[in-house]
């Protein structure tokens, strides 16, 4: 692993790096409509979109077929363009975005109405039986190393998105961490299917990163319904590894839909409850990986959440804990950066436990608690299906109360406090605490807080 390893920050050093890897012409990048897409498929396909593309320093792109994804993540990549991924794909998240890089554009596959400014419809993807098949005439492009290839946007869950950049290069390094854990796990070879947008970084690394960088291919769909799922999964030959989210997989575990076998499962977006993990892993018979990461550092760890293991750090990261977080120091990284997460290091700093993140941890009067124990709590009561924990602003005298939404359809809020004054603090009882329908998750699972505080006022 150490020589493996080392050859690998040789190959960081260079100048410009492989658009993609694994590059033999007849190697499967794809399936698409039940059909694989060779590599010289996918390259022809790449030039020919890119040959469309306008002129400008940056696109949002909106595919939402994976592979039409690729292809435009890719000619936008050979045009020396960056991709914008926003948190999100409404309208007017996507317009802030284009507002703050002038003479940008968006690509998409579909027609859009109301369309994005500056909206470039890609062409269609035409059949090219043309593509060379022997190692003569197949050329894989090199890109240079330190260009600024997209900008990932975090999800607003603490307050406003922030964008952060990402080189060829430092996704060339965070990719090597996956792509070595998935090989240990399931061999050298597999297939992805994924439930998550491939504008999000977790979908990014696991359904656009890997089958670029590593002897990959990816099912072009983004199943929702467990029947999808299982439809997408059938489509595609195996080794088969499935990413999804902690709650695309509660639903697949209690729609009782049948799976085709499965190599393993690795989640992400939010924390894996071991019960829910354990429940998946009998249910389907493969692993369940989680792995940790953010927009900011993309995935440093992972480990079985079905056991309640400590993270397992991947080869090259160090973690450095802090008064307000724990400071990043990773090969992907120019230099160190903060997350807002606490941690405890274990086996020489090698593995750690996640304490709470900085901004969810609760001191009032002189008592402390954190967010995501108190929301743990919440959702261990029989009858409550979803439920958040949050804390609303000062009050006139400074006082930040705890908050709650809550999804119970069999439940009244009088229930729900009596069930959680048993576990927790009496200072730390959510007040108010309001029923829902439903809470504003966005396509990852993940809550933006603007719109919680929207609905908490909107439910009172």
């Amino acid at each position: 692993m150490a020589i493996v390893y080392d050859s690998y920050r040789q190959e960081l050093a260079d100048s410009s790096l492989p658009l993609l890897a694994a590059g033999q012409p007849g190697r499967t990048v794809a399936w698409r409509n039940g059909a694989p897409i060779s590599a010289a498929q996918f390259l022809a396909h790449v030039q020919q979109v890119a040959a469309t593309l306008p002129s400008g320093s940056a696109a949002v792109n909106l595919c939402e077929d994976r592979y039409a994804f690729l292809v435009a993540f890719c000619a936008i990549v050979l045009r020396g363009q960056a991709n914008l991924l926003p948190s999100s794909r409404a309208p007017q998240a996507v317009t802030d975005v284009m507002a703050g890089y002038p003479g940008s554009y968006a690509v998409g596959e579909q027609a859009l109405e109301p369309a994005p400014p500056s909206y470039h419809p890609m062409p269609t993807l035409v059949d090219l039986a043309h593509a060379p098949t022997s190692v003569d005439g197949f050329v894989v492009p090199l890109i240079p190393a330190d260009q600024v290839v997209a900008l990932g946007y975090t999800s607003g869950s603490t307050g406003v998105p922030k964008s952060y950049p990402k080189t060829w290069r430092s996704f060339h390094a965070s990719t090597a961490g996956n792509v070595r854990v998935l090989h240990a796990l399931v061999g050298k070879h597999f297939d992805v299917v994924a439930t998550v947008p491939p504008q999000h970084m977790y979908g990014m690394e696991m359904s656009v990163l890997l089958p670029l960088l590593g002897d990959v291919a990816v099912h072009a769909g983004r199943p929702f319904f467990p029947a999808d799922v299982a439809a997408a999964l059938a489509q595609v030959p195996g080794p088969r590894v499935l990413i999804i989210t902690p709650i695309h997989l509660r639903a697949l575990v209690e729609s009782g839909v049948t799976l085709p076998p499965i190599a393993a499962m690795v989640s992400a977006t939010a924390p894996m409850p071991a019960e829910l993990a354990r429940e998946a892993e009998t249910r389907f018979g493969a692993p369940l990986l989680e792995v940790f990461g953010s927009t900011e550092t993309c995935v440093i760890a992972t480990r079985r959440a079905a056991d309640d293991e400590p993270w397992t750090l991947y080869d090259g990261i160090h973690l450095h804990p802090q008064p307000d977080g724990t400071a990043v120091e990773a090969p992907q990284l120019d230099g160190l950066l903060t997350l807002a997460d606490i941690v405890v290091l274990q086996d020489d700093g090698r593995r750690f436990r996640l304490c709470g993140r900085h901004a969810d941890l609760l001191e009032i009067a002189g008592k402390r608690a954190s967010l995501g124990d108190l929301t743990r709590r919440l959702l261990a009561i029989p009858g409550v299906l979803d439920g958040v924990m949050l804390q609303l602003d000062g009050d006139v005298i400074g006082v930040k109360r705890v908050a709650a939404l809550v999804v119970a359809p069999d439940l009244d809020e009088q229930t729900i406090l009596n069930r959680l004054r048993e576990s927790v603090e009496p200072l730390f009882l959510p007040r108010p605490l309001r029923l829902v329908s439903a809470l504003p998750r966005n396509e990852t699972g993940k809550l933006p807080r603007a719109e919680l505080m929207a609905m908490l006022e909107k439910a009172g």
